[in-house]
């Protein structure tokens, strides 16, 4: 089990329950087999209780830049970020702990956002990651990996390990380290380290959980992200909390350009209210249990490695994992058959779809 908390300099609520954790572990001598690493993300954003520095550390794992990192000393292009050298040091440490693993890895990413609302899951959608996400006890939220770009986390998926993401509730609040506490020791029997007889109270850590996500559908999906930079004069709409219903037409937030409208029912998901970071907000709607199901006995049965013949679908003359879907041939909802399959957006090129499918799906 490989926990990293704080990699944004202003979510210290990882870190803290990190430390229960294995303050308790040593303590108290519970039974307990393999390895439990915690790691802290970002120290010098952490010191100043604020997102980033320089550069938001968290959109920093494209592999092209990893390799940077990794290149022999004298050939690497630095720069003076100060996330820079974090990344370089944090990256050292993963590697050192994933190379020297002797069974599975599952690997924790524990995040605070700028609203309040209730914990939830989110990972990017292997059969292994939903497996392990669904034995926490949150809600489970997909394909919010497809939305940004350099995240650690599917950096972490992409090298063939178990991965979940938990947002524990808002910053600085007391009941989000509870959170991170609770599912830390549920996580840790959920992966094999230990019996749930040995948590410190089982029944008390789910039940937690359950009162703090009432009413939540158990799966649910991102269907809209609103990217902002600092020249958008971006404000987002006072109260929301997380999943809280918005209707279409609703005004949600304001920009430069005018009011920012939600174009059909959802709920929304981390909405700005600190003056860092490019996610104004995500908009998320229920998935029903039986599309995972199907999801699951399509991509075991074969069928995704025959998209490629399919009419309007062709490989990427230059990534050689990445289809092109031409929406114009291929018309009948393409990226939610192809999600099904166990493809991932990339990018929309025009009419053009760029997909790609997990090496890591069903197996390590």
């Amino acid at each position: 089990m490989l926990v990293v908390g704080g990699i944004h300099g202003n979510e210290y609520s990882g870190v803290l329950a990190a430390r229960r954790v294995l303050d308790k572990l040593a303590l108290e001598d519970r039974p307990f087999r393999g390895r439990f690493v915690a790691l802290v993300g970002n120290l010098a954003a952490l010191a100043l209780d604020q997102r980033f520095i320089d550069l938001d550390l968290n959109r920093q794992w494209l592999p092209q830049r990893v390799a940077k990192l990794t290149a022999p000393a004298g050939t690497a292009s630095g720069t003076s970020a100060v996330e820079e050298r974090e990344q370089r040091e944090l990256l050292a440490a993963l590697l050192r702990e994933l190379e020297t693993a002797q069974g599975p890895v599952y690997f924790m990413d524990l995040h605070t956002s700028s609203a309040d609302g209730p914990p939830f899951v989110t990972v990017g959608d292997t059969l292994r990651n939903r497996a392990f996400a669904l034995k926490l006890g949150l809600p489970v939220v997909l394909g919010l990996e497809e939305q940004i770009d350099g995240a650690l986390l599917e950096y972490v998926n992409n090298l063939g390990h178990v991965t979940v993401g938990i947002e524990a509730g808002r910053h600085h609040a007391p009941e989000s380290v509870d959170h991170h506490e609770a599912v830390l020791w549920l996580a840790l029997a959920a992966a094999g380290h230990m019996d749930e007889k040995d948590l410190p109270d089982a029944a008390s850590l789910r039940g937690r959980l359950r009162a703090a996500t009432p009413g939540i559908p158990p799966i649910m999906a991102v269907d809209r992200r609103h990217p902002v930079t600092p020249d958008d004069g971006f404000v987002m709409a006072p109260g929301y909390r997380n999943f809280d219903p918005v209707f279409a037409g609703q005004v949600v937030a304001r920009d430069k350009k005018g009011p920012v409208i939600s174009r059909r029912r959802s709920r929304m998901l981390l909405p700005l209210y600190q003056a860092q970071g490019s996610d104004g907000f995500f908009l998320v709607r229920k998935i029903h249990p039986f599309w995972l199901r199907l999801s699951a006995l399509l991509r075991r049965s074969g069928l995704p490695g025959l998209v490629h013949w399919l009419p309007g679908v062709h490989c990427h003359p230059e990534w050689p994992e990445t289809l092109v879907v031409n929406t114009r041939v291929a018309r009948l909802l393409p990226l939610q058959v192809l999600h099904l399959l166990g493809f991932r957006k990339l990018r929309w090129q025009g009419h053009l779809l760029l997909v790609s499918r997990r090496r890591f799906d069903t197996r390590e």
